[in-house]
C-alpha cells in the first residue's frame, strides 16, 4: 500500500502480518526490546524484516536497524529512511542519499482519534478546514495526526530540532478521481538552516488505513 504514495525510486516494503518470523532480529536489535511487552516486540521486528526487504530492493545487504535520539532509525550509509507501524500494519520506505534528503512516512488506523487529541494536535486554521463529517469515508482528525507524523519524521532526522504538532499548519486536497486519496501541504512555523518552510506530501486512505508520505528531493532548499 505504502508504495502508491511514493516514487519508484523509493524501495518500499509492507506487510499486515502481525507477527515477525522467529529469529528476524539480529542479536543488537533485540537488545534494545527486550524489556518491551510482546505487541511492542512484534511491531519492532517486523517493521525491521519490511526494512530488509527495501534493502534488498536497492541492492543492499541485509544489517541491523539500530536506533538514535527520539527513536530515529539509524540507516546504512548513503541510505535514509522512514518505518511506520500501527495495529495490523507495518511498512518500510529507503532510498539512495544522492536522490532524496529525507522522507518520512506513517500510518494510522482511518477511525477516529481518541477524546481530546484533535484540540491537542490541530491548529484552530486546521480545525476551520477539515470537515469532522461522520458520513465521510475519511477520518480527517486521523489522517491529520498521520501527516504531522510525516513531517516530524522527514524534518527531525536532519536538524535534530524537536517539532511540535502546532508548529507546522496542513491543508489537503483531495484527487478529482477519488474522495480516498489525495496530496497536502505542510507549512512549518518553525525555521532551521536550510530547511524549506513547506513540505508536499501525499496521503491514501484503504484497507482501514490512514496512510501519508512525505519525500524532500535532494537539492536547495526552497
Amino acid at each position: 500500500m505504502i508504495e502508491r504514495l511514493l516514487p519508484a525510486y523509493v524501495a518500499c516494503a509492507d506487510t499486515y502480518e502481525v507477527d515477525a518470523p522467529a529469529g528476524s532480529l539480529y542479536p543488537e536489535e533485540a537488545r534494545l526490546v527486550a524489556a518491551g511487552v510482546d505487541r511492542r516486540r512484534h511491531e519492532f521486528a517486523a517493521v525491521r524484516v519490511c526494512a530488509r526487504r527495501a534493502m534488498a530492493t536497492l541492492g543492499l545487504p541485509p544489517a541491523p536497524v539500530m536506533t538514535g535520539h527520539r527513536g530515529v532509525p539509524l540507516w546504512p550509509d548513503g541510505i535514509v529512511g522512514s518505518m511506520t507501524h500501527c495495529v495490523g500494519y507495518r511498512a518500510a520506505a529507503l532510498a539512495r542519499a544522492s536522490q532524496v534528503r529525507a522522507l518520512g512516512i506513517d500510518a494510522e488506523p482511518n477511525e477516529p482519534l481518541p477524546d481530546g487529541v484533535w484540540e491537542a494536535i490541530s491548529l484552530p486554521s486546521e480545525r476551520a478546514r477539515l470537515p469532522l463529517d461522520t458520513d465521510s469515508p475519511v477520518h480527517w482528525d486521523r489522517l491529520l495526526f498521520s501527516a504531522k507524523e510525516s513531517v516530524f519524521k522527514t524534518w527531525f532526522p536532519l536538524t535534530r530540532i524537536e517539532l511540535g504538532f502546532e508548529e507546522a499548519d496542513i491543508s489537503f486536497r483531495t484527487s478529482p478521481d477519488t474522495a480516498t486519496e489525495g496530496t497536502f501541504v505542510a507549512r512549518l512555523l518553525l525555521t532551521a538552516p536550510g530547511m524549506p518552510r513547506s513540505y508536499e506530501g501525499r496521503w491514501l486512505i484503504d484497507d482501514g488505513f490512514a496512510v501519508t508520505a512525505i519525500v524532500l528531493p535532494e537539492g536547495p532548499a526552497v
